[in-house]
């Protein structure tokens, strides 16, 4: 009886042994199959986000005065040509951005070290600058002019000898005055922004001031009290939004696609119309 019960309890447990093995069996199957299936959607959801730039929230840098291209209004609300620009292509393109107003100075150094993703602050397009950023296609082109202040007796660029004439560090103007100042024997004076700049030209510390030419109109047309001798304004440069070199092409591309987008349906040359007539 008692061999007959051991028989028993060890064909029940050879049974259950059994039953334990298929059901582990089972479990490791069920484990890997949603491991799997995890890894893919992984994987979609990275291909997803690498092939979609415009769901990043970017990061642009401008100036904090340069109107009529970026200034703050009576209602204490930031426009400009820029920024109306940047937010017409952004709204074209579908991507997010966050404007920062640094300084053009700040702007650039915030662009290389990578604290921004791009600038859009009236800045010309150059030679020099392009071994550090990647432009985009030009979206104005800006003439350089002089500007002294009303009244003054200095009429041209030979009125400029052994004087002082103001410029807005790393500009078109600047850039100019600097290309011309040996030869007509004029000493340059660097400012961090245009309206200090003006400033000084009307209180007579400095003769006269290189600036891009709707720049200066602007001012003048909004009561600064400065003109334009005749005959003084030269060739200048085209703008372009910019990122660090190698970096954010997929931004530059939606940049350009954009404008050539908001130029063909008018809107680009509303914009520039708003604040230059």
């Amino acid at each position: 009886m008692k061999k007959r019960m051991m028989a028993i309890c060890l064909t029940l447990g050879m049974t259950a042994s059994m039953l334990a093995g298929c059901g582990s069996s089972t479990g490791n199957d069920s484990s890997n199959t949603s491991s799997a299936a995890k890894e893919e959607t992984s994987a979609t959801e990275s291909g997803n986000t690498a092939s979609s730039a415009s769901g990043k929230k970017y990061v642009i840098a401008t100036d904090t005065v340069f109107a009529p291209f970026e200034f703050t209004d009576e209602s204490g609300a930031f426009v400009g040509i820029d920024v109306d620009l940047l937010d017409a292509i952004a709204k074209d393109q579908g991507f997010e951005y966050e404007l920062q107003s640094l300084g053009f100075d700040a702007a650039l150094v915030a662009v290389q070290s990578g604290q921004a993703d791009g600038v859009i602050a009236g800045m010309s397009i150059t030679d020099e600058r392009k071994e550090t950023f990647d432009f985009s296609d030009a979206y104005y082109d800006a003439d350089v002019t002089m500007a002294v202040a009303a009244g003054s007796s200095i009429a041209s660029y030979d009125d400029l000898n052994g004087k002082k004439v103001a410029v807005k560090t790393a500009t078109n103007g600047s850039d100019y005055a600097k290309s011309i100042a040996d030869q007509y024997g004029f000493d340059i004076v660097e400012f961090k922004d245009s309206p200090t700049m003006y400033q000084d030209v009307i209180t007579g510390n400095t003769v006269a001031c290189f600036e891009d030419y709707p720049v200066m109109a602007y001012n003048i047309k909004q009561g600064a009290g400065m003109e334009m001798p005749e005959g003084t304004t030269a060739a200048g440069s085209s703008y372009g939004f910019a990122v660090q070199k190698g970096q954010n092409a997929e931004l530059l591309e939606m940049f350009n696609k954009g404008l050539a987008d908001i130029k063909a349906n008018g809107t680009y040359q509303e914009i520039v119309d708003k604040y230059t007539k």
